[in-house]
């Protein structure tokens, strides 16, 4: 926020003279001059709020986008399922995350593990949040439980979708924002003095969420995914990997189209503010470049990788895929979140390029141990957010990084700032892997001893749609038809009988 100059009456007095009025004349003016500034201050505040608001919509546009995403890459009988778990995932989480999640990592003043003030938006708004600031980190807690869900499509009850997402929204997240974007996290590149000394003097940068949303979504999606096992067919008896695709190219684009618009929230949108200046020589230049700037890394990662993944996937298996790419762009995207704002646009591109062979091979990783994930998200968002963190302790530049975080941080390692920053990101990678890891992982198995966790494997065959959701997504009727029936070819409706066996995708 951008302080305004003051105006004093007794400083001003002398300058206008000896005049008999002159006292008057100073609190006229002063009065005056004190109502503009005030003025001013409140249009910035104005601003400011605005910009973090439509970034809010932005990124809560983006639960559209997994939704269709998701959608598009599983098998068709399981389409309703997977798109009522994501508005469980924005609904279950919007609660919790209003009652426990929001105090937990910005309650203050707090320990360096965990707040403890403001559970149920007590006390906001207030000098330090607005209701703003709440939807904001509110969005990014929803993508991260939208993550999981797609690691463990087409096979999970939806009780345990209820449990997993209220438990990482509320709980589990929280406490990993805390450490790396709150004031008192102990792990903050934004700690303040008041609560201790930055971690080996720079503290973990996690821009926009690499580590604090995307690692955290992803091996929360491992650790579902390795207890559940495989859908069934995903691996053949001799433990060779069969496709299983899912039904719409066309979702999987659209859903990789919004995601990427709604990344213009994301990343830019973590500024939280837009109107500061910077104070240098050159008034053009100020938060709104950098601003700017982010966006444009943001970019050029993401096109980076799905031009990687394009390439060299006509390499390795001879033909263009579609879904890859798109999976290739969003590793990208998850990749450069966590230096967006401290890298020169030209390491964007290295970001992207590594991101998508990163994503390439943990993908044969994955099926090297029989792993399955449906959506990869394990891969494209722990992997290449994992990675992300590394890009940044080796690529941030020394003037973003003081722009953003202060003077005298160090900065990344191939760019002359020494180690420390890369130390601090090696410790975030592994302090969440090791917290969600020892959260999710019980809970997980604790689903799975209670019976809650996996379908029935005749649910499964048939498909949640039919036998837990009152049908398929795609049904329509023709009876209006059967008079005039069309020539050529055309699809017709399906109903399903006890005497009529169904296949794998729910149809006679």
């Amino acid at each position: 926020m951008a302080s305004f100059p003051t105006c004093s009456a007794s400083e001003l007095t002398p300058l206008l003279g000896l005049a008999a009025n002159a006292t008057a004349a100073a609190d006229y003016i002063c009065t005056r001059f004190t109502a503009t500034s005030e003025k001013f201050s409140d249009t910035t505040y104005a601003i400011d709020n605005t910009y973090l608001l439509f970034s809010a919509y932005l990124v809560f546009a983006m639960q559209l986008g997994f939704a269709m995403l998701c959608a598009g890459s599983v098998r068709a009988k399981n389409t309703m399922n997977i798109m009522l778990t994501n508005v469980l995932d924005a609904a279950a989480g919007g609660l919790s995350y209003y009652i426990f999640g929001f105090a937990f990592a910005f309650g203050v003043p707090s320990n360096g593990f965990i707040g403890k003030h403001n559970f149920g938006l007590k006390s906001i708004p207030s000098s330090v949040y607005d209701y703003s600031y709440f939807l904001y980190q509110w969005a990014f807690a929803i993508a991260a439980a939208g993550i999981t869900s797609g690691s463990i499509a087409e096979r999970t009850q939806f009780v345990a979708y209820l449990i997993y997402s209220s438990f990482l929204t509320g709980f589990v997240y929280p406490i990993v924002s805390h450490w790396i974007w709150s004031t008192d996290g102990w792990a903050s590149a934004t700690r303040s003095p008041t609560s201790g000394s930055l971690l080996f003097g720079s503290g973990a940068i996690d821009f926009a969420g690499s580590g604090v949303v995307h690692m955290v979504g992803g091996i929360a999606g491992l650790w579902g995914a390795l207890i559940e096992g495989p859908r069934i067919g995903r691996f053949d008896h001799s433990g060779r990997s069969v496709a299983l695709r899912g039904h719409s190219g066309s979702l999987v684009v659209l859903g990789t189209f919004l995601l990427w618009f709604g990344w213009y929230g994301f990343n830019p949108g973590s500024f939280l503010t837009i109107s500061k200046s910077y104070g240098t020589m050159d008034t053009y230049y100020g938060q709104w470049s950098a601003v700017g700037r982010t966006a444009v890394t943001t970019t050029l990662a993401g096109c980076t990788a799905g031009l990687t993944t394009l390439f060299s996937k006509r390499l390795l298996v001879g033909h263009w895929n579609v879904t890859d790419v798109c999976n290739g762009l969003l590793g990208g995207l998850a990749a450069i979140t966590s230096g967006c704002a401290v890298v020169e646009p030209w390491a964007a591109i290295v970001c992207g390029f590594v991101a998508a062979w990163v994503l390439i091979g943990l993908n044969k990783l994955a099926e090297k141990f029989k792993y399955d994930d449906p959506l990869e998200a394990a891969q494209l968002h722990g992997g290449c957010g994992a990675w992300g963190l590394l890009f940044t302790g080796l690529f941030a530049k020394k003037q973003y990084v003081h722009e953003v975080y202060g003077d005298g941080r160090p900065y990344g390692v191939f760019m002359g700032g020494g180690g420390k920053l890369f130390a601090a990101q090696i410790i975030q990678i592994l302090v969440i892997t090791g917290w969600v890891s020892a959260t999710m992982g019980p809970l997980f198995y604790a689903l799975k001893k209670l019976k809650l966790l996996r379908v029935s494997s005749e649910d499964e065959m048939a498909g949640m749609d039919m036998t837990r959701h009152g049908g398929f997504a795609y049904a329509y009727h023709d009876e209006e038809l059967s008079s005039h029936p069309p020539t050529g070819f055309m699809m017709r409706s399906v109903e399903l009988s006890s005497a009529s066996p169904t296949t794998e995708n729910g149809l006679k």
